[in-house]
């Protein structure tokens, strides 16, 4: 009865606050945005996360697998093929464009350049405190020093923490049910919480492993295989499917989001879906984002040593969405096709875990296929362990950039049992959705980390002011 009570009052709470806080996150969200875009192409946008001659840390291949396999990972997965076709089914606005372009058009923009500004907007922020000024890699490091109180900083470290953990069990259940759901329809398997079990004990070893080894050693060469047999299933699809229709629609939709962008990121006038699909999907992915944004960013920063802002938010905001875009295009042009084959849509892909699954069963070499995603679903959330217990084991050890392996081991090992904890808990209580539970909890943590956003803005801000007229007003 307690559990239940429990549950309902996180449903309660995280309606609450996107019914209260959806429009702010939806203007913080495009003020995010444009902030860094105008931010990138200022002066201020040469300043360099390091010494004035200092080289990149890592190549742009490395950077950005690293930065991408953190940001986003298994959920291209989970949704490449399921989303696109709600929104084709069930499109947030009509007579604006064809159903597909607006199907795909709304994905973009749930997947693009937003959440990736979230992200970015703690990278320059923190990256700016730890290489610029010398802080510690804490997100309490984004407020200045003469305004922040010893109980406040402490706060906003403790809640990074817990949503860093949150948002990472989240993400390992989310990743294991698609796993689950993967074998069960390519061998009738059934959903064994055994086998997700097997599964978390595995990806935990293997990013414990990765994260041991270190940045160079590990999560860098893992996170490079993981991109790598991506753009190769990627390039699968493409051979398979229409590729000039889908390259048609990529424009189209990409055009159309470009144009758009800014009625469609306040929900203005047609471009307002209404209420009902603001909270169950903008408003929802706006909060996990912000939430998920935190460990994603200080992770950022952490490996941009070497690289200007306008290196890292170029780098940060727009090659990674058009990847998505590219992703999405191919897959959802390849589902739409599928349906006009099968003459009627019946549900098929409305399953997000074994969506791609079915997908994939309509091309060649299925098997070959549906086992490499669930080896890309392993590796990404492998590379999703190692990078956050990376950044919890560098928050626990005073914001040191190179944290204790002892701290690294510990992390690795609460991630897993708390894991395992999520899944019997589920299978305890199946009268109630505890991943769908845990995951509105981060909606209630993301609410702290967007009203700290607009004070960090507002200070990252008169830091570059002040050093701006500091630099204008010393002697050449």
């Amino acid at each position: 009865m307690f559990t239940s009570a429990t549950y309902a009052g996180i449903e309660q709470a995280s309606l609450w606050i996107r019914g209260a806080f959806g429009h702010y996150y939806l203007y913080l969200g495009l003020a995010s945005v444009l902030l860094l875009l105008a931010l990138a192409i200022s002066p201020w946008g040469k300043i360099k996360l390091g010494q004035g001659d200092e080289k990149p840390q890592y190549s742009l291949w490395a950077w950005s697998s690293m930065l991408y396999s953190a940001g986003m990972g298994a959920g291209i997965l989970l949704r490449a093929v399921q989303e696109p076709v709600m929104m084709r089914e069930s499109p947030p606005f009509t007579g604006i464009h064809t159903p597909e372009v607006v199907a795909l058009e709304f994905t973009f923009y749930q997947w693009g350049f937003t959440p990736w500004a979230f992200y970015c907007l703690f990278a320059v922020i923190i990256g700016y405190a730890l290489f610029r000024e010398g802080r510690p890699i804490q997100v309490s490091s984004s407020l200045p020093r003469h305004w922040k109180s010893e109980k406040l900083s402490r706060s906003i470290d403790v809640i990074a923490v817990l949503t860093t953990v949150f948002g990472l069990i989240s993400s390992i259940g989310l990743g294991t049910a698609q796993i689950n759901g993967g074998l069960d329809h390519l061998y009738q398997s059934g959903q064994d919480v055994g086998i997700s079990i097997f599964f978390v004990v595995l990806i935990c070893a293997l990013g414990g492993l990765s994260v041991w080894l270190g940045v160079d050693k590990g999560i860098k060469l893992l996170s490079k295989i993981n991109i790598s047999l991506t753009l190769v299933l990627l390039a699968v699809v493409i051979f398979q499917v229409d590729s000039l229709q889908s390259l048609a629609l990529f424009g189209e939709a990409f055009y159309s989001y470009v144009v758009d962008f800014i009625p469609l990121s306040i929900a203005a006038g047609r471009f307002d879906p209404g209420i009902g699909f603001l909270t169950d999907w903008t408003y929802y992915y706006w909060a996990f984002w912000l939430a998920w944004a935190p460990f994603t960013g200080v992770f950022i920063a952490r490996i941009s040593r070497g690289r200007s802002l306008r290196q890292i938010i170029l780098g940060g905001l727009i090659l990674p969405s058009l990847g998505t875009f590219i992703w999405f295009s191919f897959f959802g042009q390849g589902a739409y096709d599928q349906i006009t084959l099968w003459g009627q849509y019946q549900g098929e892909f409305n399953n997000v875990f074994s969506s791609i699954f079915v997908f994939l069963g309509g091309l060649a070499f299925p098997s070959v296929m549906n086992l490499w995603v669930i080896l890309l679903l392993v590796g990404f959330l492998v590379t999703s362990v190692d990078s956050a217990v990376l950044v919890l084991s560098m928050f626990s050890d005073k914001g040191q950039t190179h944290p204790s392996r002892k701290l690294r081991l510990l992390w690795t090992v609460v991630i897993a049992l708390a894991s395992i904890a999520l899944l019997l808990l589920g299978e305890a209580f199946q009268d109630v959705d505890v991943l769908n539970a845990t995951q509105k909890l981060l909606i209630v943590t993301s609410l702290p980390f967007a009203l700290l956003m607009a004070a960090m803005i507002f200070f990252f801000i008169q830091r570059l002011l002040h050093s701006s007229k500091k630099a204008s007003s010393s002697p050449r």
